[in-house]
């Protein structure tokens, strides 16, 4: 059995649309126009047990509704969905015991109490038994490195030893599923690093199912080799994450390293889009279609030291598919109510 299966699924919003103004107030009042907001539009897709899959698209494109629906937090307007067998929003008290949701801008741990206290907690509401609770801590506190940390209040900690903190109380009660929103937003590097590790490491010791969304791509890169690419609230892409680049970018980047003279830009703008031009580095963005016969012609008019053809970065691939899609996604629906509210 998949751990997860969407078919249909679509959340609707009804947004009260006021005009500015205290004479627009007033006759809000009595006559209000409303327009519903798509958040999620008939979305399909099934991860299966083990897998480790992110979940991509620019703010607004659906994702952390999706989470909230697969978490049983909100109810869909239309479709279905199972997490590991059960219907998220009837928040059947198995189903609860068998997943965690982190979200990197929630906090779930008492901000003026150690992490340790709410650790405790943890374990009364899960009832998880006690030699079990302290291997299980023991183990997750000395994979991220804060054994140092777990007396200090939680206000006192930095926002990356927080989200390590956050990742340990997820999952205290050893869930099946894990949904990670944003877990490395705001982090820095290093931290952002350790998360990585920990989240590589612990999916395939644990053979847990993850899903994850993230405007980091290194964390995209680093952990996962499948994504679900959401725009304006539909699926727009899902498979291999190599497929991305390949699906959405028509152009790739060539790199050389000449000796003697360089061409100058105009020269070089026949080929394609001139990045760089500072001898003895050229760098040019060429169309997929191109690159052949541009390889040719640059051989025959440059003496080469050495040559690279790339594919484009992830992150500007994915960005500019998001600007070129961008639309508006919402259509007003006039609805009138006499004095009603919303």
């Amino acid at each position: 059995m998949s751990a997860i299966e969407v078919r249909n699924l679509t959340k609707q919003y009804r947004v009260y649309q006021k005009s500015e103004g205290m004479w627009a107030s007033v006759k809000g009042l009595f006559h209000r126009e409303y327009k519903t907001v798509d958040a999620v539009r008939d979305v399909s897709f099934t991860i299966e047990t083990g897998e480790m899959v992110a979940f991509l698209g620019p703010n607004g494109a659906g994702k952390t509704t999706t989470l909230k629906l697969l978490s049983g937090l909100i109810f869909p307007t239309s479709g279905t969905a199972t997490a590991l067998g059960y219907v998220p929003w009837e928040r059947a008290y198995e189903y609860r015991r068998r997943f965690a949701l982190v979200m990197g801008q929630k906090n779930q741990l008492w901000w003026d109490l150690p992490a340790q206290e709410s650790f405790r907690l943890h374990q009364e509401i899960y009832g998880i038994e006690e030699s079990q609770f302290r291997r299980r801590m023991d183990e997750l506190v000395s994979l991220l490195e804060v054994s140092q940390l777990i007396g200090r209040p939680v206000r006192e900690l930095s926002l990356g030893e927080r989200m390590r903190m956050e990742l340990i109380a997820s999952l205290l009660h050893s869930p099946d599923l894990l949904l990670l929103d944003e877990p490395t937003i705001g982090l820095d590097v290093v931290s952002q690093r350790k998360v990585q590790e920990f989240l590589k490491y612990y999916q395939s010791e644990h053979k847990i199912t993850v899903l994850l969304t993230s405007h980091y791509m290194k964390d995209v890169e680093a952990l996962c080799t499948r994504a679900v690419v959401i725009n304006q609230g539909v699926i727009k892409h899902d498979g291999p994450l190599a497929e991305i680049v390949e699906r959405f970018s028509k152009d790739k980047v060539i790199q050389l390293q000449i000796a003697g003279e360089s061409p100058s830009n105009a020269e070089l703008e026949r080929f394609g889009i001139v990045l760089e031009n500072k001898a003895p580095r050229i760098k040019l963005k060429v169309e997929r279609t191109r690159v052949p016969a541009t390889l040719s012609a640059l051989l025959e008019r440059c003496q080469i030291e050495d040559i690279s053809v790339q594919d484009r970065p992830l992150e500007e691939v994915i960005a500019e598919f998001f600007t070129d899609t961008s639309a508006p996604r919402t259509e007003p629906v006039a609805t009138h109510q006499a004095g009603g509210r919303s």
